[in-house]
């Protein structure tokens, strides 16, 4: 398992980056390497988003100096969905199997987490979030069927969208994750726009489905000092709660977003006016 360190940065810093320096503090450029659990670990909230890819072995999630624990979920809770072929995580002895786009919420307390593939030519692909947590509660298996499904945007807008909400109070409980997957129909490639902030959570985005050489323009930075990073297909951002937290790309195409922070309601967020950007 490798653990990647990414430190805090204050927006007066973060403006001043160029290209270079902010892909490097805000990128997750490989999440998915053969079998290996790739992970970056974030001092926004403390988040830990990477991915877990077993090919021609399974795969432990274990503990790490930087955890300061005896196990990975020793004090934190865990969301994940599998964005590649079938394949079967083991919680503590039971085994759970998820096709594409099936979740997992896992409660603290879990101690032996293992990852396989069904197949090794058409692996697993476990993309995972982690934050801390105060309490246990029960481990829950969600197909894309049992999230709560929210229509936004319009064709005409370029921003018609589904948000899949995963780890989300009306589904599972949780301590403080709130985890999802956002689906952008052919012909749209806005997400999020009109764009906001929460003060109270940082998120995460994960970005897949993009076929071929598309690229996505994932937009961040303070509304008055936007900047942007260009992501290829089945890499992640950073995005700190004083950030915007929106983009777009040259297809459609879909993304997970996980959060942590205050609290887990969806729409506390902090609107802001396309015409107030800058």
């Amino acid at each position: 398992m490798t653990l990647d360190i990414r430190y805090g940065n204050h927006p007066d810093d973060s403006k001043k980056y160029d290209t270079e320096a902010l892909r490097k503090n805000y990128l997750i450029e490989k999440v998915f390497v053969k079998d290996e659990i790739a992970l970056t670990y974030s001092h926004q909230d403390r988040m830990i988003a990477g991915g877990a890819m077993p090919v021609d072995k399974e795969l432990t999630l274990g503990s790490t100096k930087e955890l300061g624990t005896e196990y990975f979920l020793e004090r934190r809770e865990m969301g994940m969905i599998n964005v590649g072929g079938k394949g079967t995580v083991v919680l503590d002895g039971k085994e759970y199997e998820l096709n594409y786009k099936d979740g997992l919420y896992i409660g603290m307390g879990t101690k032996e987490i293992i990852f396989r593939s069904a197949d090794k030519n058409a692996p697993a692909k476990f993309y995972l979030n982690s934050c801390p947590a105060h309490k246990t509660y029960p481990t829950v298996f969600i197909t894309k069927d049992m999230a709560v499904h929210r229509p936004l945007g319009t064709a005409e807008n370029m921003n018609k969208r589904v948000v899949n909400q995963y780890v989300n109070p009306a589904v599972c409980e949780s301590c403080q994750l709130a985890m999802g997957m956002t689906e952008l129909a052919v012909g749209s490639s806005w997400n999020t726009m009109p764009s906001h902030t929460h003060e109270r959570r940082m998120e995460v985005y994960f970005y897949f489905e993009l076929e071929g050489d598309n690229v996505v323009f994932h937009m961040m930075g303070q509304p008055q000092e936007t900047r942007h990073i260009i992501l290829h297909n089945e890499q992640a951002v950073i995005s700190p709660s004083w950030s915007i937290h929106s983009g777009t790309a040259t297809s459609n195409y879909t993304f997970i977003w996980g959060m942590c922070g205050e609290n887990q309601t969806y729409d506390d967020m902090d609107n802001i006016g396309n015409l107030e950007l800058k």
